[in-house]
């Protein structure tokens, strides 16, 4: 145990040495929209030294340090990938590259995918030349998702799957080189047991992107089209009927790649050092003592989701069955940011509501266009009701 120890101890300070002489400073700071760098065909730098951290880090693996080296990967063990997270959140380093393939369907794939599947699908997603999208809600089928419609039927040959039929809210689904996708091969029985997983190319002829304008202004959310679109049968992930089960399987990593935005990630607030710029007066008197209790609980709620997020962590590197924790934190971070910016609304008045001009700061502005994105927060990725349904039936044991 102790030269495991040691080997742990060794591996960190080799880590750290290296992070301290690759990651660029700049690379070191919150991150914002436009500077995220999307893995793609389309790939972009907005500066070099993002060029420069994004090249270091796909030589050595660690677009996802715990793959297999055969695919990318470095090949680290879970406690070393652990120790490569905390490293990276120690120094603030930006993630290298931003991509769902590898956070959500590489997973996936590398447990139930067939060898050619990996060999096809996997390196180009470590070499940050394919980015994903996800194919799963449909304008009739949203929390209801096993009552979606888009329909694949073999062609008359026995090689392809021809599918017609449409997604919505699809992030980035203009941007992206492939989706993954959940689509009805059987109409008979249960709705869940007649739905496959397939990957779909998105240059592939039948397939029609149309973005969508949001509340907040920019969006990312698009409609997919598919007009007998020709899916190879060697897109099938899994087995017919199955696709209920492999995308379970991907939603268990969507936490995880939530996260990736969230530690030195997304764009997001210090609710503190906004919010206490509105507590008090010209003279430093406070102008509310119940919205500073307010902000004191939104503080320590945040602190609390943060600690159960690494306990989380740790319990399942130590092959916990964290099965139920893990269901509850989508609603729970969800919910938590509703409040959030509800309360800066509060506390900011007319000033939070500065969607433009010279008169609103950039945070004033950024502020009310986050507070409007809130409204798809708890819908996104299964609504707040169904997640208490979920955790109440499969957590809690609770009757229907």
């Amino acid at each position: 145990m102790e030269s495991r120890l040691n080997d742990l101890d060794t591996f960190r300070a080799e880590l750290a040495q290296w992070l301290e002489a690759n990651c660029p400073p700049r690379l070191r700071t919150p991150i914002v929209a436009d500077e995220m760098v999307w893995g793609g065909s389309r790939l972009t730098f907005a500066f070099e030294e993002q060029r420069l951290w994004f090249e270091r880090c796909r030589e050595r693996g660690y677009f996802a340090p715990g793959w297999p080296k055969e695919f990318g990967g470095a090949g680290l063990s879970p406690k070393q990938e652990r120790v490569f997270e905390q490293e990276m959140a120690r120094l603030g380093c930006r993630q290298p590259q931003y991509n769902l393939g590898v956070w959500m369907l590489g997973p996936v794939l590398l447990e139930v995918g067939t060898s050619a599947q990996k060999l096809e699908h996997l390196p180009p997603m470590m070499r940050g030349e394919r980015r994903w999208c996800q194919g799963f809600s449909e304008p009739n089928a949203g929390s209801d998702l096993a009552s979606l419609k888009t329909s694949a039927r073999l062609d008359e040959g026995g090689t392809h799957y021809l599918v017609n039929g449409a997604k919505i809210w699809t992030s980035d689904g203009d941007k992206a080189d492939w989706m993954y996708a959940l689509v009805r091969t059987d109409n008979t029985g249960r709705k869940q047991e007649g739905i496959s997983f397939v990957m779909i190319d998105m240059a592939d002829p039948g397939v029609t992107v149309k973005p969508i304008e949001l509340i907040g202004g920019k969006s990312s959310f698009c409609q997919v089209f598919f007009d007998n679109v020709r899916v190879p049968l060697r897109n099938l992930v899994g087995q017919p009927g199955q696709g209920w089960a492999v995308a379970k399987k991907l939603l268990q990593h969507e936490r995880a790649a939530m996260g990736k935005f969230a530690e030195g990630g997304a764009p997001s607030h210090d609710a503190l050092a906004l919010g206490r710029q509105y507590l008090y007066d010209a003279d430093g008197g406070l102008r509310d003592a119940v919205l500073r209790e307010r902000l004191a609980t939104t503080l320590m709620d945040a602190q609390a989701f943060a600690l159960t997020s690494q306990r989380l962590k740790e319990q399942a590197l130590a092959r916990q069955d964290v099965s139920g924790l893990a269901a509850i934190m989508k609603l729970v971070q969800t919910e938590q940011e509703v409040a959030k910016y509800e309360l800066l609304e509060q506390l900011m008045g007319l000033r939070g509501l500065g969607w433009e001009g010279d008169e609103f700061s950039a945070d004033e502005q950024a502020v009310c266009r986050a507070w409007l994105n809130t409204k798809a927060y708890t819908i996104g990725g299964g609504t707040s009701e169904v997640q208490l349904n979920i955790i109440a039936k499969r957590v809690l044991g609770l009757p229907g």
